[in-house]
Protein backbone atom coordinates (compact mmCIF):
# COMPACT_ATOMS: atom_id res chain seq x y z
CA UNK A 1 0.00 0.00 0.00
CA UNK A 2 0.92 3.53 -1.08
CA UNK A 3 1.82 5.98 1.85
CA UNK A 4 -1.47 7.39 3.50
CA UNK A 5 -2.26 10.79 4.84
CA UNK A 6 -4.62 12.25 7.68
CA UNK A 7 -7.92 13.84 5.48
CA UNK A 8 -10.39 15.80 7.49
CA UNK A 9 -13.74 17.28 6.21
CA UNK A 10 -15.32 19.94 8.29
CA UNK A 11 -18.56 21.69 7.73
CA UNK A 12 -20.91 23.54 9.82
CA UNK A 13 -22.54 20.70 11.24
CA UNK A 14 -19.24 19.29 12.29
CA UNK A 15 -16.48 16.79 11.06
CA UNK A 16 -17.99 15.06 8.50
CA UNK A 17 -14.78 12.71 7.31
CA UNK A 18 -11.43 11.93 9.59
CA UNK A 19 -9.54 9.74 7.98
CA UNK A 20 -5.86 8.48 6.88
CA UNK A 21 -6.51 8.28 2.87
CA UNK A 22 -4.20 7.56 -0.02
CA UNK A 23 -5.32 10.13 -2.48
CA UNK A 24 -7.57 13.00 -2.76
CA UNK A 25 -9.01 14.69 -6.20
CA UNK A 26 -11.05 18.09 -5.07
CA UNK A 27 -13.00 19.96 -7.46
CA UNK A 28 -10.89 23.31 -7.18
CA UNK A 29 -12.12 26.67 -8.58
CA UNK A 30 -9.38 26.88 -11.32
CA UNK A 31 -9.79 22.90 -11.94
CA UNK A 32 -9.82 19.64 -9.90
CA UNK A 33 -6.41 19.34 -7.54
CA UNK A 34 -4.67 16.04 -6.91
CA UNK A 35 -3.35 15.75 -3.80
CA UNK A 36 -0.63 12.49 -2.51
CA UNK A 37 1.12 11.77 0.75
CA UNK A 38 3.72 14.62 1.33
CA UNK A 39 2.09 17.07 -1.22
CA UNK A 40 3.73 20.72 -0.63
CA UNK A 41 1.96 22.89 1.24
CA UNK A 42 -1.07 24.91 -0.05
CA UNK A 43 -4.02 26.64 0.32
CA UNK A 44 -7.01 27.21 -2.39
CA UNK A 45 -10.47 27.14 -2.85
CA UNK A 46 -12.60 24.56 -3.16
CA UNK A 47 -15.71 24.68 -5.86
CA UNK A 48 -19.09 23.21 -5.83
CA UNK A 49 -18.62 19.43 -7.03
CA UNK A 50 -17.41 15.69 -6.05
CA UNK A 51 -14.32 14.93 -3.56
CA UNK A 52 -13.02 11.55 -4.48
CA UNK A 53 -10.71 9.65 -2.05
CA UNK A 54 -9.02 6.43 -1.61
CA UNK A 55 -9.38 4.87 1.57
CA UNK A 56 -7.99 0.89 2.27
CA UNK A 57 -7.15 0.90 -1.86
CA UNK A 58 -11.11 1.90 -2.27
CA UNK A 59 -12.49 5.23 -4.26
CA UNK A 60 -14.87 6.90 -1.97
CA UNK A 61 -16.59 10.10 -3.06
CA UNK A 62 -18.86 13.04 -1.46
CA UNK A 63 -20.50 16.26 -2.27
CA UNK A 64 -19.15 19.48 -1.16
CA UNK A 65 -20.80 23.13 -2.54
CA UNK A 66 -17.48 24.84 -2.36
CA UNK A 67 -15.04 26.07 0.33
CA UNK A 68 -11.57 25.72 1.29
CA UNK A 69 -8.83 23.38 1.44
CA UNK A 70 -5.36 23.45 3.52
CA UNK A 71 -2.78 20.88 2.82
CA UNK A 72 0.66 21.14 5.08
CA UNK A 73 2.49 18.63 6.97
CA UNK A 74 1.02 15.58 5.32
CA UNK A 75 -2.58 16.69 6.46
CA UNK A 76 -5.01 18.15 4.35
CA UNK A 77 -8.56 20.02 5.80
CA UNK A 78 -11.41 20.80 3.86
CA UNK A 79 -13.61 23.60 5.12
CA UNK A 80 -16.49 22.96 3.17
CA UNK A 81 -19.72 24.92 3.37
CA UNK A 82 -21.50 21.62 3.20
CA UNK A 83 -20.33 17.93 2.92
CA UNK A 84 -22.29 14.61 2.41
CA UNK A 85 -20.76 11.16 1.82
CA UNK A 86 -21.92 9.32 -1.13
CA UNK A 87 -23.52 6.86 0.96
CA UNK A 88 -26.08 9.15 3.13
CA UNK A 89 -27.33 10.67 -0.67
CA UNK A 90 -30.88 10.09 -1.73
CA UNK A 91 -30.37 10.22 -5.38
CA UNK A 92 -34.34 10.41 -6.02
CA UNK A 93 -34.47 13.79 -3.46
CA UNK A 94 -31.28 15.10 -5.68
CA UNK A 95 -33.06 14.35 -9.42
CA UNK A 96 -35.82 15.86 -7.80
CA UNK A 97 -34.39 19.23 -6.46
CA UNK A 98 -32.40 19.22 -9.85
CA UNK A 99 -35.65 19.38 -11.75
CA UNK A 100 -36.86 22.32 -9.52
CA UNK A 101 -33.70 23.75 -10.09
CA UNK A 102 -33.32 23.42 -13.40
CA UNK A 103 -37.32 25.33 -13.53
CA UNK A 104 -36.64 27.91 -11.49
CA UNK A 105 -33.67 28.97 -13.50
CA UNK A 106 -35.61 28.39 -16.90
CA UNK A 107 -38.45 31.36 -15.14
CA UNK A 108 -35.63 33.37 -13.86
CA UNK A 109 -33.75 33.17 -17.22
CA UNK A 110 -37.08 34.42 -19.16
CA UNK A 111 -38.41 37.27 -17.26
CA UNK A 112 -37.25 40.42 -17.85
CA UNK A 113 -37.57 41.71 -14.37
CA UNK A 114 -35.82 38.78 -13.26
CA UNK A 115 -33.15 40.04 -10.38
CA UNK A 116 -29.83 38.40 -10.94
CA UNK A 117 -29.76 36.95 -7.03
CA UNK A 118 -32.48 34.76 -8.46
CA UNK A 119 -30.62 33.21 -11.58
CA UNK A 120 -27.52 32.85 -9.28
CA UNK A 121 -29.45 30.98 -6.52
CA UNK A 122 -30.96 28.97 -9.33
CA UNK A 123 -27.71 27.75 -10.53
CA UNK A 124 -26.39 27.39 -7.36
CA UNK A 125 -28.96 24.80 -6.50
CA UNK A 126 -28.39 23.34 -10.08
CA UNK A 127 -24.79 22.76 -9.26
CA UNK A 128 -25.64 21.66 -6.13
CA UNK A 129 -28.16 18.88 -7.20
CA UNK A 130 -25.42 17.77 -9.84
CA UNK A 131 -23.14 17.52 -7.36
CA UNK A 132 -24.97 14.88 -5.30
CA UNK A 133 -26.20 12.96 -7.71
CA UNK A 134 -22.50 12.75 -9.25
CA UNK A 135 -21.43 11.95 -5.87
CA UNK A 136 -24.29 9.23 -4.80
CA UNK A 137 -23.52 5.35 -5.01
CA UNK A 138 -26.76 5.58 -7.47
CA UNK A 139 -25.90 8.51 -9.84
CA UNK A 140 -24.15 6.57 -12.40
CA UNK A 141 -28.02 5.49 -12.78
CA UNK A 142 -29.27 8.61 -13.33
CA UNK A 143 -27.09 10.27 -15.72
Amino acid sequence: MAGTFFFQVVSPVGAVLTEDVQFVVLPGTEGELGILPNHTPLMSSVACGVVRYTLHDEVKKMAVSGGFVEVSHNQVTLLAETAELAEHIDCFRAEDAKARAEERLKVAMSMKDANDIDLIRAEAALKRAISRIGASDQGNKFS
